[in-house]
Protein backbone atom coordinates (compact mmCIF):
# COMPACT_ATOMS: atom_id res chain seq x y z
CA UNK A 1 0.00 0.00 0.00
CA UNK A 2 1.41 3.26 -1.10
CA UNK A 3 1.24 6.00 1.66
CA UNK A 4 -0.30 9.32 0.41
CA UNK A 5 1.59 11.93 1.33
CA UNK A 6 1.99 16.15 1.62
CA UNK A 7 4.85 18.31 1.90
CA UNK A 8 4.12 21.46 3.91
CA UNK A 9 6.89 23.55 4.47
CA UNK A 10 6.66 27.93 3.57
CA UNK A 11 10.71 27.02 2.16
CA UNK A 12 10.79 26.15 -1.24
CA UNK A 13 14.36 24.33 -0.98
CA UNK A 14 13.16 22.75 2.32
CA UNK A 15 9.96 21.43 0.29
CA UNK A 16 12.69 20.65 -2.22
CA UNK A 17 14.96 18.75 0.22
CA UNK A 18 11.34 16.58 1.42
CA UNK A 19 10.13 15.99 -2.26
CA UNK A 20 13.75 14.69 -3.64
CA UNK A 21 14.13 12.43 -0.49
CA UNK A 22 10.34 10.73 -0.79
CA UNK A 23 10.99 9.99 -4.49
CA UNK A 24 13.47 8.00 -3.95
CA UNK A 25 11.13 5.77 -1.45
CA UNK A 26 8.67 2.96 -3.60
CA UNK A 27 6.08 2.73 -0.94
CA UNK A 28 5.34 6.71 -0.82
CA UNK A 29 3.31 9.11 -2.80
CA UNK A 30 3.23 12.46 -2.88
CA UNK A 31 -0.23 14.11 -3.39
CA UNK A 32 0.95 17.89 -3.65
CA UNK A 33 3.02 20.14 -1.64
CA UNK A 34 1.53 23.47 0.34
CA UNK A 35 3.69 26.70 1.31
CA UNK A 36 1.30 27.71 3.90
CA UNK A 37 -1.04 26.92 6.70
CA UNK A 38 -4.43 27.44 5.19
CA UNK A 39 -3.18 26.22 1.32
CA UNK A 40 -2.31 23.06 3.39
CA UNK A 41 -5.81 22.51 5.35
CA UNK A 42 -7.40 23.08 1.74
CA UNK A 43 -5.35 20.48 0.51
CA UNK A 44 -5.49 17.92 3.16
CA UNK A 45 -9.48 18.22 3.56
CA UNK A 46 -9.57 17.65 0.00
CA UNK A 47 -6.83 14.74 -1.03
CA UNK A 48 -7.53 13.25 2.56
CA UNK A 49 -3.61 11.97 2.63
CA UNK A 50 -2.46 9.49 5.13
CA UNK A 51 0.68 11.87 5.90
CA UNK A 52 1.92 15.20 6.28
CA UNK A 53 5.40 16.78 6.50
CA UNK A 54 5.15 19.36 8.28
CA UNK A 55 6.66 22.52 8.93
CA UNK A 56 5.70 24.25 12.35
CA UNK A 57 6.93 27.53 12.21
CA UNK A 58 4.94 29.21 9.06
CA UNK A 59 2.95 32.52 9.11
CA UNK A 60 -0.58 33.16 9.73
CA UNK A 61 -1.43 29.54 10.39
CA UNK A 62 1.49 27.60 11.66
CA UNK A 63 1.88 23.58 11.92
CA UNK A 64 -0.30 23.04 15.13
CA UNK A 65 -2.99 25.65 13.59
CA UNK A 66 -3.15 23.29 10.58
CA UNK A 67 -3.74 20.03 12.92
CA UNK A 68 -6.30 22.08 14.91
CA UNK A 69 -8.49 23.08 12.13
CA UNK A 70 -8.45 19.48 10.18
CA UNK A 71 -11.71 17.98 10.38
CA UNK A 72 -11.14 14.71 8.42
CA UNK A 73 -11.96 11.33 9.99
CA UNK A 74 -9.33 9.80 11.11
CA UNK A 75 -6.66 12.35 10.94
CA UNK A 76 -3.19 12.14 9.15
CA UNK A 77 -0.46 10.85 10.77
CA UNK A 78 2.44 14.01 11.00
CA UNK A 79 5.83 14.34 10.91
CA UNK A 80 6.65 17.96 12.23
CA UNK A 81 9.43 19.61 10.88
CA UNK A 82 10.49 22.34 12.97
CA UNK A 83 13.65 24.79 13.38
CA UNK A 84 13.36 25.13 16.79
CA UNK A 85 10.27 24.51 19.50
CA UNK A 86 11.78 23.22 22.45
CA UNK A 87 7.59 22.63 23.90
CA UNK A 88 6.92 21.15 20.98
CA UNK A 89 9.97 18.45 20.82
CA UNK A 90 9.27 17.52 24.84
CA UNK A 91 5.11 17.06 23.34
CA UNK A 92 6.22 14.70 20.25
CA UNK A 93 7.86 12.77 23.10
CA UNK A 94 5.20 12.47 25.36
CA UNK A 95 2.70 11.71 22.35
CA UNK A 96 4.89 9.34 20.35
CA UNK A 97 4.70 11.19 17.57
CA UNK A 98 8.23 12.29 15.27
CA UNK A 99 9.55 14.95 14.52
CA UNK A 100 12.61 16.18 11.71
CA UNK A 101 14.76 19.04 13.66
CA UNK A 102 16.53 20.99 10.43
CA UNK A 103 18.78 20.32 9.35
CA UNK A 104 18.56 16.80 9.62
CA UNK A 105 20.32 14.18 7.32
CA UNK A 106 19.37 11.31 5.23
CA UNK A 107 19.65 8.85 8.22
CA UNK A 108 17.63 10.93 10.87
CA UNK A 109 15.19 11.05 7.51
CA UNK A 110 15.08 7.66 7.05
CA UNK A 111 14.33 6.75 11.17
CA UNK A 112 10.94 9.35 10.38
CA UNK A 113 10.11 7.10 7.73
CA UNK A 114 10.18 4.17 9.26
CA UNK A 115 7.73 5.98 11.84
CA UNK A 116 5.85 6.64 9.43
CA UNK A 117 5.03 3.60 8.19
CA UNK A 118 3.89 2.89 11.84
CA UNK A 119 1.66 5.98 12.44
CA UNK A 120 -0.18 5.21 9.38
CA UNK A 121 -1.14 1.76 10.66
CA UNK A 122 -2.11 3.02 13.73
CA UNK A 123 -4.02 5.74 12.18
CA UNK A 124 -6.59 2.94 11.18
CA UNK A 125 -7.12 2.06 14.62
CA UNK A 126 -7.86 6.01 15.71
CA UNK A 127 -5.16 5.90 18.55
CA UNK A 128 -3.31 8.60 16.20
CA UNK A 129 -6.10 10.89 16.57
CA UNK A 130 -6.61 10.97 19.73
CA UNK A 131 -3.16 11.32 20.49
CA UNK A 132 -2.80 14.36 17.74
CA UNK A 133 -5.71 15.73 19.93
CA UNK A 134 -4.06 15.75 22.81
CA UNK A 135 -0.89 16.97 21.66
CA UNK A 136 -3.10 20.14 20.43
CA UNK A 137 -3.79 20.39 24.04
CA UNK A 138 -1.01 19.72 25.70
CA UNK A 139 0.42 22.60 23.40
CA UNK A 140 -2.23 24.92 24.35
CA UNK A 141 -1.42 24.78 27.67
CA UNK A 142 2.27 24.70 27.39
CA UNK A 143 2.30 27.95 25.55
CA UNK A 144 0.56 29.30 28.75
CA UNK A 145 2.96 28.52 30.50
CA UNK A 146 6.50 29.47 28.35
CA UNK A 147 4.92 32.58 26.69
CA UNK A 148 8.21 34.02 25.80
CA UNK A 149 10.59 32.73 23.49
CA UNK A 150 14.53 33.40 24.82
CA UNK A 151 15.75 33.12 21.17
CA UNK A 152 14.31 33.49 17.24
CA UNK A 153 15.02 31.36 14.50
CA UNK A 154 15.30 32.55 11.41
CA UNK A 155 15.08 30.69 7.78
CA UNK A 156 17.66 32.68 5.33
CA UNK A 157 18.53 31.70 2.30
CA UNK A 158 18.15 27.74 2.85
CA UNK A 159 20.11 28.31 6.24
CA UNK A 160 18.21 28.75 9.84
CA UNK A 161 19.87 31.61 11.63
CA UNK A 162 19.42 31.32 15.32
CA UNK A 163 19.24 34.36 17.24
CA UNK A 164 19.43 35.24 21.10
CA UNK A 165 16.67 37.61 21.93
CA UNK A 166 19.14 39.51 24.77
CA UNK A 167 21.30 40.38 21.24
CA UNK A 168 18.92 41.98 19.19
CA UNK A 169 18.86 45.55 19.05
CA UNK A 170 15.87 46.74 17.29
CA UNK A 171 13.01 45.32 14.95
CA UNK A 172 11.71 46.71 12.15
CA UNK A 173 8.29 46.00 10.46
CA UNK A 174 8.30 45.02 6.57
CA UNK A 175 4.81 44.34 5.69
CA UNK A 176 4.72 40.35 6.35
CA UNK A 177 8.30 39.99 7.54
CA UNK A 178 10.33 41.60 10.00
CA UNK A 179 14.07 43.01 9.72
CA UNK A 180 16.26 41.91 12.58
CA UNK A 181 18.92 44.21 13.40
CA UNK A 182 21.51 42.17 15.52
CA UNK A 183 24.59 44.69 15.50
CA UNK A 184 25.60 45.46 11.72
CA UNK A 185 23.40 42.41 10.68
CA UNK A 186 20.16 42.65 9.43
CA UNK A 187 18.01 39.56 8.78
CA UNK A 188 14.55 39.32 7.44
CA UNK A 189 12.09 37.30 9.08
CA UNK A 190 8.80 35.91 7.96
CA UNK A 191 6.55 37.04 10.86
CA UNK A 192 4.66 39.99 11.40
CA UNK A 193 5.15 42.45 14.14
CA UNK A 194 1.91 42.27 16.08
CA UNK A 195 3.14 37.97 16.08
CA UNK A 196 6.32 38.65 17.09
CA UNK A 197 5.50 41.24 20.18
CA UNK A 198 3.75 38.81 22.02
CA UNK A 199 6.11 36.52 21.54
CA UNK A 200 9.18 38.88 23.35
CA UNK A 201 9.47 39.38 27.22
CA UNK A 202 7.40 43.46 27.38
CA UNK A 203 10.36 43.78 30.74
CA UNK A 204 12.83 43.76 27.59
CA UNK A 205 11.43 44.38 24.57
CA UNK A 206 8.55 47.15 23.53
CA UNK A 207 7.21 48.62 20.49
CA UNK A 208 7.79 52.33 20.37
CA UNK A 209 5.77 53.08 17.26
CA UNK A 210 3.91 50.87 14.79
CA UNK A 211 6.82 50.23 12.94
CA UNK A 212 9.54 49.67 15.42
CA UNK A 213 10.30 47.22 18.56
CA UNK A 214 13.44 48.23 20.56
CA UNK A 215 15.61 45.90 23.31
CA UNK A 216 15.41 48.31 26.34
CA UNK A 217 18.98 47.38 27.22
CA UNK A 218 20.38 49.37 23.68
CA UNK A 219 18.77 52.26 24.46
CA UNK A 220 21.74 55.22 25.34
CA UNK A 221 19.39 58.27 25.95
CA UNK A 222 16.14 59.38 24.49
CA UNK A 223 15.65 63.16 23.16
CA UNK A 224 11.84 65.00 22.79
CA UNK A 225 11.20 66.43 19.74
CA UNK A 226 8.10 68.43 18.23
CA UNK A 227 3.89 67.43 19.29
CA UNK A 228 5.03 64.55 22.13
CA UNK A 229 7.43 62.51 20.02
CA UNK A 230 10.63 61.34 21.24
CA UNK A 231 13.78 60.36 18.90
CA UNK A 232 15.20 57.35 21.02
CA UNK A 233 18.92 57.00 20.39
CA UNK A 234 20.60 53.40 20.82
CA UNK A 235 24.20 52.92 22.43
CA UNK A 236 25.33 52.03 18.37
CA UNK A 237 23.59 55.09 17.43
CA UNK A 238 20.71 54.05 16.04
CA UNK A 239 18.05 57.09 16.05
CA UNK A 240 14.47 55.17 16.42
CA UNK A 241 11.50 57.67 16.85
CA UNK A 242 8.92 57.52 19.38
CA UNK A 243 5.40 58.38 18.31
CA UNK A 244 3.60 59.86 20.46
CA UNK A 245 0.86 57.20 20.19
CA UNK A 246 2.80 54.72 22.42
CA UNK A 247 4.14 57.80 25.13
CA UNK A 248 2.28 55.22 27.69
CA UNK A 249 5.50 53.36 27.00
CA UNK A 250 7.57 56.11 27.88
CA UNK A 251 7.93 55.88 31.76
CA UNK A 252 8.01 52.43 31.75
CA UNK A 253 11.44 53.22 28.90
CA UNK A 254 12.55 56.02 30.85
CA UNK A 255 12.58 53.78 34.03
CA UNK A 256 14.31 50.66 32.81
CA UNK A 257 17.39 53.34 30.96
CA UNK A 258 18.17 55.03 34.22
CA UNK A 259 18.05 51.71 36.18
CA UNK A 260 20.11 50.03 33.16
Amino acid sequence: MNIRTLIIDDEPLARGRLRQLLEAESDFEILGEAADGAEAILLAERLRPDLLFLDVQMPEVDGFGVIARLTTDPLPAVIFVTAYDKFALQAFEVHALDYLLKPFDRERFQRALGRARALVQQRQSGDLSRRLSSLITDLKAGKEEVKFIDRLAVKAEGRVLFFKIDDIDWIEAADNYVSIHVGAEEQLHRETMASLETKLPPTRFLRISRSTIVNVERIKEMQPMFHGDYVVILKNGTRLNLSRNYRDKLNHLLGKSSTG
